[in-house]
């Protein structure tokens, strides 16, 4: 049987993209970026602050990283506190010692949850990310839109309140969105949001509302998808990591700047069997000639002013 000619006619069908959510454009054909001092990495460590409630709700798919076993599961629920009662700060300790400082994506319900954490981040002067309103809230196309702005309302009023920032960035919850997501986080003054996996550099993203900046956060190369997804060792983890380190250097300094983005959880890479491989990661990093380890805003923030796109 031959296709119906109606199959060939989508209105959108052409070279490049078939929508209009970002241009058509290939990574090598972009102006090359240079980072601050002549540095040819840019390094992104971003650090969750997640709630997953025992309750959950009735969403379309499975929380990621959510509650596994019949209520109450206890056993998850606990290894998920345990990363905002002990892994987060040994994190903290690792990533300070090799001067890495990292962005902190933090679930709204969190402030009043964890008020010493809260203090010490605020403390810090890290930056912080909206991250919904908890890990069960999750955006999808069986939202409705006005229930949704809620959440994101809800989630960067609070960050914003508590910590004295603008909050101009976004992870969502298992980095699902729904098609209003964008527009809904452009409508409150989000300027980048991290859950578009589609690229190794920032790049411009539109909504109804208007531009926003697609900011990269490697699922390949985050902490819980490999280890727990993919079950791969913590040795392996720390060769993907490497390796990726090397590769992209090595990219960088034939094509221009490149973004090593790490997405880490406390409750997985805090650890004490784990937290040394993070150390030997991030010690190899760091060693490396080239390197710019930056907080996601200031990343944006160059590429921005050299693509002359406006966040």
């Amino acid at each position: 049987m031959s296709l119906d000619k109606s199959y060939l006619e989508y209105p959108q069908r052409s070279y490049g993209m078939d929508h209009e959510l970002y241009d058509w454009s290939m990574l090598t054909d972009r102006p090359a970026i240079s980072w601050p001092d002549g540095k040819k990495l840019a390094l992104w460590v971003n650090l969750n602050i997640d709630f997953f409630p025992l309750n959950q709700r009735s969403n379309p798919t499975g929380v990621p990283g959510g509650m596994k076993m019949p209520y109450p599961d206890l056993r998850h629920f606990s290894l998920r506190d345990y990363g905002n009662r002990i892994g987060i700060y040994r994190l903290f300790k690792a990533l300070d010692k090799f001067g890495v400082k990292p962005t902190i994506a933090i679930n709204g319900v969190m402030v009043e949850r964890a008020p010493y954490l809260m203090d010490m981040i605020k403390e810090r002067g890290d930056e912080v990310l909206g991250h919904g309103w908890q890990m069960d809230m999750i955006h999808h196309g069986e939202v409705a839109i006005d229930e949704e702005r809620q959440w994101v309302a809800n989630s960067l009023n609070t960050l914003r309140e508590r910590f004295e920032q603008p909050v101009t960035g976004w992870l969502s919850p298992g980095r699902l969105q729904s098609a209003n997501t964008p527009t809904l986080l452009k409508e409150h003054g989000v300027e980048y949001m991290c859950d578009w996996v589609n690229d190794d550099m920032p790049y411009a993203f539109n909504t109804a509302a208007g531009a926003i900046t697609a900011m990269p956060l490697s699922n390949e190369l985050d902490d819980f998808f490999i280890l727990n997804n993919n079950l791969h060792s913590e040795d392996s983890y720390a060769e993907q990591i490497m390796d990726a380190s090397d590769f992209l250097l090595s990219e960088a300094s034939e094509q221009g700047g490149r973004l090593l983005a790490l997405n880490i959880h406390p409750w997985m890479l805090g650890q004490p069997h784990r937290i040394g491989q993070l150390e030997r990661v991030l010690a190899h990093i760091t060693s490396l000639d080239g390197v710019w380890s930056a907080s996601a805003s200031d990343i944006l923030t160059v590429w921005s002013q050299q693509t002359q796109q406006q966040p």
